[in-house]
């Protein structure tokens, strides 16, 4: 397995269309307790542990979960509002740098459940024509919001696969 992509690399296989989009939309709705799950009980030398060599540490991770995901709510919502907006990148690696990233994950967990619920009530009302809109993302391109949905169901996941994988691999906790 490689330690980075767990779940591999994200993928569209064949068309979006609606039903693949709601199974998107429910796999988002429950990584709030899938993070929450993986971390519970992990002592604070566990989540300084980085998931691979050269890789953040868990509590990196779950910042940056709440990170990445506060920065897709907010592209979802400018797709929304304005024709095909330019969205501003960030240097997420250096975001993990950042002092906050070494606060106690509660407070992302915290955070991440809350964008959720928000996220997910903003991806339920979406209409066929709104999973068409478009941003561009200087590095990626024209992204649609209906390849973004399964890009962040593919997100959170793979970044809970970090943490669930690195904890069998050390026998912390074991996933099936």
């Amino acid at each position: 397995m490689d330690e980075r992509y767990p779940i591999g690399k994200f993928q569209v296989e064949g068309e979006i269309t609606n039903p693949v989009v709601q199974k998107w939309i429910k796999e988002i709705e429950v990584q709030p307790e899938q993070l929450r799950e993986a971390v519970h009980g992990l002592s604070e030398e566990q989540l300084d542990t980085p998931y691979r060599d050269g890789g953040w540490t868990v509590r990196q991770v779950v910042h940056h979960l709440a990170d990445s995901h506060l920065n897709a709510y907010i592209r979802f919502k400018l797709a929304l509002t304005e024709d095909n907006p330019v969205i501003k990148p960030y240097e997420e690696g250096e975001w993990a740098k950042l002092p906050d990233s070494k606060m106690p994950v509660e407070v992302s967990l915290t955070l991440f459940e809350s964008i959720h619920q928000r996220l997910v009530t903003l991806l339920t009302s979406l209409t066929l024509e709104d999973l068409e809109k478009t941003f561009v993302h200087p590095d990626s391109g024209t992204i649609s919001l209906g390849r973004n949905i399964g890009m962040y169901s593919w997100h959170g996941r793979h970044h809970i696969a970090h943490i669930t994988s690195l904890c069998s691999r050390k026998g912390w906790k074991v996933y099936s």
